[in-house]
């Protein structure tokens, strides 16, 4: 790797690394939309329980990937350095520690449905959740396998075979979801819960063929061969691992909580409210999972110039994926104004409902650049091992911001489901300026060399 570089020599590469991992990260948000969809057309109460299974489960899966979301950082600083055996042992371990979360996750599936009847939320809601929410958490533990394999293949830069499986799970779960929802193409019908079926059977799939190509694929045969002189995990590997990645999982969970929690408040409010704030969210996240893509790419960039001893380079790499992502997601929140009516009726019919929704679009829409801005200061921050900090950013700007003013502005104040998400707006914005003044304000990445590997979490 060059010592140093131009900034536009970072576009292409930052493009050709960022659109494979912007389609594998939508594959896990496109399952979602694709349910709620199929789902949404059986009635709004059945699209309500989707949103408050979502909104439980998802909390809990963010806490679980963002775990695993310390492999990447770690390959690509070891890949910087030519770390083969280094290499070995972060596959060994971080195999090791997806299969321990997986099987966490999916154990806390018997639990979770247990909560609620206690979240305040309607009966016919809570009564068609319960079922949905035990599949749903089965499905926890190959995900979390099969992220656990494309972590580590990510971090290496390999991020098309992660893209093509998830498009081919999802292509299988949309089939099987349709088939099992409705029983048609020869299956039987099994309503919302078909949903929530076929969205196991295509996690099983995704696992199953993501750990092939690891263990088979002739280009990544010198990391099995050095991971084959131990197969047992370390006990420094892994507190690594986790001491890098839990933060990550951490900032993620208070992020997603956050959204999750603001979908049991329009619970509160109502039938109408939830099912509008589920297709919103849906369409939301197909663009924050887009950026999220480009922050994966930031965060290997980064990572392997940080590795490497090259500051500038991290900082060049760094800009360029905010540049990216800034240019990316005013489109989309162009986009959304302009189809904000048109959008939601692909999930369901009902007037309120659709009202509804298209006013939320209009707020998402207006917080698409500060949510895309605050994913990609994550990655560019992961890249630098600088994973703490923005955890305790997170847990003030959502929990102490947006969701007390959210709270204030949609019941208090009368202003109903768009003065919740005014404040989800508000806490967006924070974490994306607090996050960028941090990267620009790093001393090491405007030096020549680093003095030493950042090894460590700040």
């Amino acid at each position: 790797m060059p010592r140093s570089a131009s900034f536009r020599s970072h576009l292409l590469p930052t493009l050709d690394l960022a659109y494979p991992v912007m389609l594998s990260q939508l594959g896990h948000v496109l399952v979602n939309v694709c349910d709620s969809m199929v789902v949404g057309q059986t009635g709004k109460i059945p699209l309500a329980a989707v949103s408050l299974s979502v909104n439980v489960s998802t909390v809990v899966m963010m806490l679980g990937l963002g775990t695993t979301m310390g492999i990447t950082p770690l390959v690509a600083a070891a890949d910087g350095r030519r770390d083969v055996p280094g290499l070995g042992r972060l596959l060994v371990n971080g195999v090791w520690l997806s299969v321990g979360a997986g099987l966490l996750l999916a154990c806390l599936g018997l639990l979770v449905p247990l909560l609620l009847p206690y979240l305040g939320q309607p009966a016919a809601v809570v009564r068609l959740a319960t079922p949905w929410v035990r599949v749903l958490f089965l499905s926890f533990f190959p995900l979390m396998l099969f992220q656990g394999f494309k972590q580590f293949a990510e971090g290496l830069g390999l991020t098309r075979q992660a893209m093509l499986l998830s498009v081919q799970a999802n292509v299988l779960n949309a089939v099987l979801c349709y088939g099992l929802v409705f029983g048609k193409l020869g299956l039987p019908e099994m309503g919302m819960m078909g949903a929530a079926w076929a969205t196991l059977i295509a996690r099983v799939l995704m696992a199953m063929l993501m750990a092939a190509y690891v263990l088979l694929a002739v280009r990544l045969r010198p990391y099995r061969e050095a991971a084959a002189h131990q197969l047992l995990p370390d006990a420094a590997g892994l507190r690594r691992l986790v001491g890098l990645g839990a933060p990550i999982g951490v900032q993620m969970t208070f992020e997603m909580g956050a959204f999750s929690f603001a979908g049991l408040m329009m619970g509160w409010l109502g039938i109408t409210q939830q099912a509008a704030h589920q297709i919103a969210i849906n369409v939301a996240s197909v663009t924050y999972m887009a950026a999220s893509g480009i922050a994966a790419a930031a965060t290997v960039r980064v990572g392997k110039y940080w590795g490497s001893r090259n500051g500038p380079g991290a900082r060049q790499a760094g800009l360029m994926a905010y540049l990216v992502t800034f240019l990316f997601m005013s489109l989309m929140g162009l986009v959304l104004i302009l189809a904000r009516h048109h959008i939601p009726q692909y999930y369901n019919h009902d007037p309120a409902v659709l009202t509804q929704a298209a006013t939320l679009l209009l707020i998402a829409a207006a917080f698409q650049i500060s949510d895309g801005l605050q994913v990609v200061g994550l990655g560019v921050l992961r890249g630098l091992e600088d994973v703490k900090v923005p955890s305790v950013v997170a847990l003030l700007a959502y929990w102490a911001v947006a969701l007390p003013l959210g709270y204030v502005l949609g019941f208090p104040l009368g202003w109903g489901a768009p003065g919740i998400w005014a404040g989800l707006l508000l806490g967006l914005t924070l974490v994306a300026g607090v996050l960028l003044i941090r990267f620009r304000s790093r001393p090491a990445l405007r030096q020549a060399a680093v003095n030493e590997p950042a090894l460590t979490t700040r």
